[in-house]
């Protein structure tokens, strides 16, 4: 059963896509809808989150969110696990581990996760599927403090994000992305069922808890026209910056 924000995420999100909430309008405000649903403020505001990440509605400096649009989207302004994002777009997602082991941080992972070289870390190495097709493989460092959390969750885990929530009460609450386009190596094509050299979407990313702890560093290479990505900015909000 889907948890109840969840289920009030997929009320507002038919009303949007159904046109009795258009584009431009108000969604209702925190207090109204937390009366409506009878649950906590926290509840609607996870609802909100889920589609403020499909890139359904957004908020402007001081004012109530409203909505920006009909089309879902996977939006880089908010921190959303991939599983969570292809759920509430509708569609089938499933996980599955091909391999993982611990071993010790190298500089640049240890640089990234606040850690010492030489610091244990798990890696994992993730298949992602929506509709049955391979379209997303990650390649994840997780630090040692987390790791036996991982590697208690069953091999075909959907959700690594919720599955922790649930599990541990771990909130991933930051991540840092950087994008770019790559070449399939030999193991990306073979699990992709992709040709090799052929371009793939890479976004790298590290991810802290709400403590600010770093959690993971993620190399995430999607299958070319398999997702679509929003970013949203306005004059003053956001600093993008070149990097190598």
């Amino acid at each position: 059963m889907h948890p109840r924000y969840a289920r009030i995420a997929d009320e507002l999100r038919a009303a949007i896509l159904g046109g009795e909430l258009p584009v431009g309008a108000p969604l209702p405000s925190e207090t109204v809808l937390a009366a409506r649903h009878k649950v906590a403020r926290g509840t609607i505001r996870q609802a909100v989150a889920v589609l403020t990440a499909e890139g359904l509605v957004g908020s402007r400096q001081g004012a109530r969110r409203i909505v920006l649009g009909r089309e879902r989207s996977q939006n880089f302004a908010v921190l959303h696990s991939f599983a969570e994002w292809a759920r509430a777009a509708g569609h089938e997602v499933t996980g599955q581990v091909i391999g993982q082991r611990r071993r010790t941080a190298g500089a640049a992972e240890a640089a990234r996760l606040g850690l010492a070289a030489g610091d244990p870390v798990l890696q994992v190495l993730r298949l992602r599927r929506l509709d049955g097709v391979a379209v997303l493989l990650e390649r994840t460092v997780y630090a040692g403090w987390l790791a036996p959390s991982v590697e208690r969750l069953p091999a075909d885990c959907d959700s690594v994000t919720r599955a922790l929530y649930e599990s541990q009460g771990l909130v991933f609450a930051y991540g840092e992305h950087l994008i770019d386009a790559v070449a399939a190596g030999t193991e990306d094509a073979r699990l992709l069922g992709v040709r090799r050299g052929g371009p793939l979407l890479r976004q790298r990313r590290v991810t802290t808890t709400r403590e600010g702890r770093p959690a993971e560093w993620s190399d995430d290479r999607y299958r070319a026209g398999s997702v679509t990505f929003a970013i949203r900015n306005a004059a003053g909000a956001l600093a993008v910056h070149p990097r190598d």
